[in-house]
């Protein structure tokens, strides 16, 4: 298989190897990037996709495969973040000329971001006030394998978990209409698992600062902290994590099955979905094998891309998105981009961008054009055309999609 990636000169062990030609690649991104290749647990290279920007301690579009230990850090916060997309038998046609009622439909059904229902006595604005039947019966299903974690580790029993399953959560997570290159109806979104995933990153990334500091492990950066294999705290983390991915997993097909209620009672037209259905994780651990060991691979920003897997590649909030299929690049740990990814911080898109620019930015989108939102404006993500083709060795497009409603968290 042919090559597209660049070598990227480095003082650690590891080889990075780059799928960055042509698009923006921060000098602060690059830092960590080395300060993550002198780590000793680093198996062969470590692979950047062309999404790749600064994240905290470890970089956002970065694989990253370790023996015998795992970061906490680099899996971060949002546990199991990913997307799923399904496609519709409705076409571009059927679709009323007003979609503000589709948009509508939609935030009434997912409690998002901080409009969406109240729980008594919370200030999360984003969790479910009355606990759905479908919510109650899919949390059973979580329930017991979360007490266990529970019982060793206490303090994550106090988040938000059975009250956010099924919820879309803040900043870069939306749920979409979109058209493909046929006309057809897609609905995509994207979340992770929420507070409960919040609460078990950051109590282990603490745990494993803990660790490193009893053991006097110096490191390039303290965010880099990771547990052992066989240590304290590593099979919990590792069950914890696994157990986050599932829960995210099973928010993202919640919300799917609440959106197309609510898209159904808006159309007319009986329709199904049974055509495709695609939902992956693009901030997580897997167990694989690569170059003749097995290891864990961190996906921190980025989908697993194995040959003939499909997966999601979202552009930002009025550009293409697309789904994709594997091309099994041995040299990115099988592995592709999560998205367009950002070339300017929150803050600084809202001091430089304002709501005429966010109106202009989004035409044709039946979408929230307000202040609030201006930090996820088009122009603080990469040119995703351009993200595409750095990475052509890693994936091949199977459909091309344009969003005519989004709903922002």
């Amino acid at each position: 298989m042919s090559t597209n990636y660049n070598l990227i000169q480095n003082k650690g062990s590891a080889t990075i190897k780059a799928w960055t030609k042509g698009v923006p690649f921060e000098e602060q991104a690059q830092q960590q990037l080395q300060n993550i290749a002198t780590m000793p647990l680093i198996h062969s290279h470590i692979a950047v996709m062309p999404d790749v920007h600064m994240g905290k301690g470890a970089t956002i579009g970065s694989v990253i495969p370790s023996v015998n230990a795992v970061i906490p850090a680099a899996v971060g916060v949002d546990i199991g973040c990913g997307m799923v997309a399904t496609k519709t038998t409705l076409t571009a046609s059927q679709l009323p000329d007003n979609l503000s009622g589709i948009r509508q439909a939609f935030e009434a059904a997912i409690p998002h971001g901080r409009t969406g229902g109240r729980r008594r006595g919370s200030r999360d604005k984003g969790a479910w006030h009355n606990i759905p039947d479908i919510v109650a019966t899919e949390w059973q299903k979580l329930e017991k394998r979360f007490e266990h974690i529970c019982e060793k580790h206490p303090a994550i029993k106090n988040s938000n978990h059975v009250n956010h399953l099924g919820t879309m959560g803040t900043g870069n997570h939306f749920l979409e209409l979109c058209l493909d290159e046929n006309n057809a109806v897609w609905i995509m979104l994207h979340s992770g698992s929420r507070g409960v995933g919040n609460r078990i990153g950051t109590y282990f990334i603490e745990l494993a600062k803990k660790e490193m500091q009893r053991h006097q492990i110096n490191l390039p950066d303290v965010d880099l902290a990771y547990l052992e294999e066989g240590s304290e705290y590593f099979a919990d983390y590792v069950e914890a994590v696994e157990w986050a991915q599932d829960f995210a997993a099973k928010n993202r097909e919640i919300m799917m099955i609440n959106a197309i209620a609510a898209l159904r009672k808006q159309i007319p037209v009986a329709f199904s979905t049974a055509d495709l259905a695609v939902n992956c994780h693009h901030n997580y651990i897997s167990r694989e094998h690569h170059f003749g060991k097995d290891c864990f691979v961190t996906r921190k920003g980025a989908v697993r891309a194995q040959k003939g897997e499909m997966g999601i590649i979202p552009g930002s909030m009025g550009a293409r998105s697309y789904i994709v299929r594997g091309l099994g690049n041995p040299e990115s740990f099988n592995s592709c981009s999560h998205g367009a990814g950002r070339v300017m911080s929150r803050t600084q898109a809202k001091k430089v961008y304002n709501i005429q620019d966010q109106i202009d930015a989004t035409q044709g989108v039946e979408c929230r054009k307000d202040a609030a939102v201006i930090d996820e404006i088009p122009h603080a993500y990469k040119d995703i055309d351009k993200v595409m083709q750095a990475q052509k060795d890693l994936v091949e497009v199977v459909y091309t999609l344009k969003q005519v409603v989004c709903v922002k968290g």
